[in-house]
């Protein structure tokens, strides 16, 4: 019974293995820090189903990947059937992304030797594939509109400034680290401009502070 499950369960974990390598092998880290040398500006946001629902897992990581990749900036995430259902039609020629759903079946194993029934739950995942609302025409307007304005992502946050600077916390710039120091009593930092936008760096000195 074991071979019967492994394959297909094999496949799934071949199908997500090979996108994310993909992804990797174009320049895409979807679990980076959100600095880097580029100076990478663009927000990435938690992917969500249709029904506005977060996807979790390694899910997040193989649609951060495919957003990347793809140069999606909406966050929404549908199947071809949703898509359809929802008075949309995925585009000709557009590739959709992996993701997995992770279940276990129960299943009642009789022992050969004494008899015994037993129940045994199996983990296993299904593959299913996704599409961006981009890559999707004709869906209701709301799924195309950005959830909020854009903050210009050099653009410092007042209310965060002062917060911080009334903690006196000794906040140092430089490198490509973010780190606090216990024994000089100092949070490291890389610089403002290193991060994607000014929500991630102050989230970062917020984990840092803690």
């Amino acid at each position: 019974m074991s071979d019967t499950n492994e394959t297909p369960r094999q496949d799934v974990y071949s199908r997500i293995t090979n996108q994310i390598i993909e992804a990797l092998e174009q320049g895409v880290k979807p679990w980076t820090q959100p600095w880097s040398a580029a100076h990478a500006a663009g927000h990435v946001s938690r992917p969500l189903r249709h029904n506005g629902k977060p996807y979790a897992g390694i899910n997040v990581l193989t649609l951060w990947a495919s957003a990347m990749t793809g140069h999606y900036a909406a966050p929404i995430w549908m199947t071809f059937k949703q898509a359809i259902e929802l008075g949309g039609r995925v585009r000709k020629g557009e590739k959709g992304s992996p993701v997995v759903f992770a279940d276990t079946l129960r299943r009642t194993e009789t022992d050969e030797a004494t008899g015994d029934e037993a129940e045994r739950f199996i983990p296993f995942l299904k593959a299913y594939t996704v599409f961006n609302v981009e890559q999707v025409d004709g869906l209701p307007a709301h799924f195309y509109a950005r959830a909020e304005n854009v903050r210009n992502p050099d653009e410092r946050i007042a209310h965060a400034e002062a917060f911080f600077a009334a903690t006196r916390a000794d906040i140092r710039h430089g490198g490509d680290c973010a780190y606090y120091s216990p024994a000089l009593d100092i949070i490291q930092m890389p610089a403002f401009e290193a991060f994607r936008d000014a929500q991630a760096y102050y989230a970062t000195i917020a984990h840092e502070s803690t």
